[in-house]
């Protein structure tokens, strides 16, 4: 029989020659004693840890050693979980005589944000074999960090009543004024950050299997181009606005010397963090970069919210505006209290939409320059609210339950979209 004449099949491939046959069989052994090997490297890790995790559960009576990771692949949960959670264990909130001991995951999102949180946190690259042996052992529960659902929200209203937990250094601040300035901005300039979300950074530096597609956050997308008759106008009344983010779908079209695409031009890790904590305010669109100035405690302006039952409500220093619920097939908008009775304030994925019949409607140019202009008062402190703002205020936030999402009611919707849509109150 010629060995050449028909193929064999070994190991998961097709080999039409003897020769070929033993080199993949050969190369096949070599990767599976290098998958053994690292396997047996693990185990061999572990186990000398052991000794180790048997001492830290002695020691429970006294101090409780625990291990976590910090969700270092979105920068939007790197900052906000991460600081939440220290406002959280700063309040009492998460145990007493608890010692932390965090490691990092992959890939990691912003490497300034990575060296800040490694000076303010014990960070060990040995906690995550420790963490892996405890979750083997029975009984193991308390030394695991005690990281909530939904950890980057306040629900307990603390950010407003703590100071931030990152800082810059000395020669950081000095090397953020530099770069301000390279970019035009003075040091006495006042700028607004600006970002409208889409789905460039994920698709870009994520890059999920097609059969895990993250197209189920589309639904969150809206046009920049939208922004820019509130840019113009910042620039207007003296503020440069610098449109952020990591990697966006296209670039802006604008001419004014005032309005940065910083993204296109400027972009580094270092200034995704710098501009976030240094803006007179930032504009959002539900992204997980407005985490930087919420971590930061800078007022936030969010635009195009979405999902309606998710937004911030527990900073004073927060306004928000969301995209509109139309039907569909009754061609009209949803009212405040149905879309929040019916749960569909609670959609996280494009598909519920669709299947709802829901079609979500962007917010207009002029719907986001009236709520960025309210920001701009409200900082300068020459916002006059009236008596009937507040009753609708008023009105609009008593529509709210407490739940897992929100305990504490202190943020704004729009004043002028609450007017435009009173009727939606009913």
């Amino acid at each position: 029989m010629n060995s050449t004449a028909t193929p064999a099949v070994s190991a998961g491939f097709t080999i039409s020659g003897a020769d070929d046959l033993a080199q993949c069989v050969k190369e096949n052994g070599q990767a599976g004693w290098s998958r053994l090997f690292r396997k047996g490297r693990v185990l061999f890790t572990l186990l000398a840890l052991l000794p180790m995790l048997l001492m830290v559960r002695l020691f429970r009576p006294v101090v409780v050693f625990r291990f976590g990771p910090l969700s270092t692949s979105r920068i939007g949960h790197f900052a906000a979980d991460t600081e939440v959670y220290l406002c959280e264990r700063e309040a009492g909130l998460l145990g007493r005589r608890t010692l932390d001991i965090f490691y990092h995951g992959s890939p990691v999102s912003n490497r300034q944000l990575k060296k800040m949180w490694d000076r303010r946190l014990r960070v060990s690259a040995l906690a995550n074999r420790l963490d892996q042996l405890n979750k083997w052992l029975p009984r193991g529960e308390a030394h695991r960090i005690p990281w909530r659902s939904n950890q980057d929200r306040d629900v307990h209203g603390l950010l407003d009543r703590t100071q931030p937990h990152l800082e810059f250094t000395s020669q950081e601040e000095r090397w953020g004024v530099e770069q301000l300035e390279q970019m035009g901005i003075g040091p006495d300039t006042p700028f607004v950050c600006f970002h409208s979300r889409d789905s460039a950074y994920l698709d870009t530096v994520l890059q999920p299997p097609l059969s895990d597609s993250w197209r189920r956050h589309d639904y969150r997308d809206s046009d920049v181009q939208n922004y820019l008759p509130a840019a113009e106008e910042l620039a207007r009344r003296g503020y440069f606005a610098v449109r952020v983010g990591a990697v966006v779908k296209k670039p802006l079209e604008t001419t004014n010397p005032a309005i940065i695409d910083y993204t296109s031009m400027h972009r580094t890790d270092f200034l995704d963090i710098y501009l976030g904590a240094k803006c007179t305010f930032y504009v959002g669109s539900g992204d997980g970069l407005a985490a930087i100035p919420m971590v930061f405690r800078r007022p936030i302006v969010w635009i195009n919210y979405v999902p309606f039952e998710f937004a911030h409500t527990w900073s004073s220093q927060e306004l928000f505006i969301p995209k509109k619920y139309w039907l569909h097939d009754e061609q009209r908008f949803m009212s405040f209290r149905e879309i929040l009775e019916s749960g569909v304030g609670r959609f996280t994925r494009a598909y519920q939409y669709d299947d709802a019949g829901i079609d979500l409607v962007e917010n207009t140019p002029q719907e986001i320059s009236a709520a960025v202009m309210e920001m701009d008062g409200r900082v300068k402190n020459a916002w006059h609210t009236t008596g009937e703002d507040e009753d609708l205020q008023q009105q609009f936030w008593s529509l709210f339950d407490i739940s897992d999402l929100n305990r504490e009611f202190r943020s704004r919707i729009g004043a002028d979209f609450l007017r435009e849509n009173r009727h939606w109150l009913a």
